[in-house]
């Protein structure tokens, strides 16, 4: 419980004494560039790749010949949109982004080089850290939508390829029962995980004492207890939104 107080009471640093927005707006490009053009490729390859197996390991269990094959596309769909592609995308970005956080962070902890800010006068945290989440926030929904998209494309190249389904089918199955709140969903939880990873990282790094070692376990902490925040935030927001 007292590690969680401090979680909170770090989140009210972030928004105290804060510098004006010209000086954020740089370092907030700078962010964006580094969390989403630098996370394109590992969360294309592994969302086109999720999408191809679920459906060709959907249409290997659906044995029963009375059931329509379009049913395969409509389970690619739905598992992409409401489930794989934020979840997995953000357990995969908290791989990377979470790491690559506390990392520098830690590194400049270590170095003095938070202390040397503060020697300044800067709000060190909000200088360093609220641009990461609002870089976080805004890239995660971005990296999530491209997800979606390429993980039932990887479905459709996997079944018409395999001879599992054939294209009309997989598009009519798309097109079947498609219930619009399912995007809103998925974009709510990707921004409630963005914020998770990006200040449960940032914290993990911010908070360093000692040397290398402990920034390797800082980053290893992050990656961690960001993955347990978005799995529970999951089956919270699930809960909230969906029943």
């Amino acid at each position: 419980m007292s590690r969680l107080g401090n979680y909170f009471i770090f989140l009210g640093t972030l928004f105290r004494n804060r510098e004006k927005f010209g000086v954020y707006l740089k370092l907030i490009l700078d962010e964006c560039t580094s969390i989403g053009v630098g996370s394109i490729f590992i969360v294309a390859l592994v969302n086109t790749f999720i999408g191809a197996v679920t459906c060709v390991q959907t249409a290997y269990n659906l044995t029963n010949p009375f059931v329509p094959k379009n049913i395969i596309a409509l389970i690619v769909r739905d598992s992409s949109i409401l489930e794989l592609a934020p979840t997995l995308s953000c357990i995969v970005l908290a791989g990377k982004v979470g790491s690559n956080i506390a990392s520098e962070l830690g590194t400049m902890r270590i170095t003095e080089q938070v202390d040397a800010l503060e020697v300044m006068g800067i709000n060190s945290s909000s200088y360093l850290i609220l641009p990461k989440v609002i870089a976080s926030v805004l890239m995660f929904p971005l990296l999530v939508i491209m997800a979606g998209f390429l993980a039932i494309l990887g479905g459709y190249i996997a079944g018409t390829l395999a001879g599992v389904i054939t294209p009309e089918e997989y598009v009519s199955g798309l097109r079947f029962e498609y219930k619009p709140f399912g995007v809103a969903f998925a974009l709510i939880k990707t921004v409630v995980f963005a914020f998770l990873v990006s200040t449960i990282s940032a914290y993990q790094g911010y908070r360093v004492r000692g040397g290398a070692l402990e920034v390797g376990a800082a980053s290893t902490a992050a990656v961690t207890n960001s993955c347990i925040a978005i799995v529970a935030a999951d089956f919270v927001l699930t809960q909230m939104l969906l029943t």
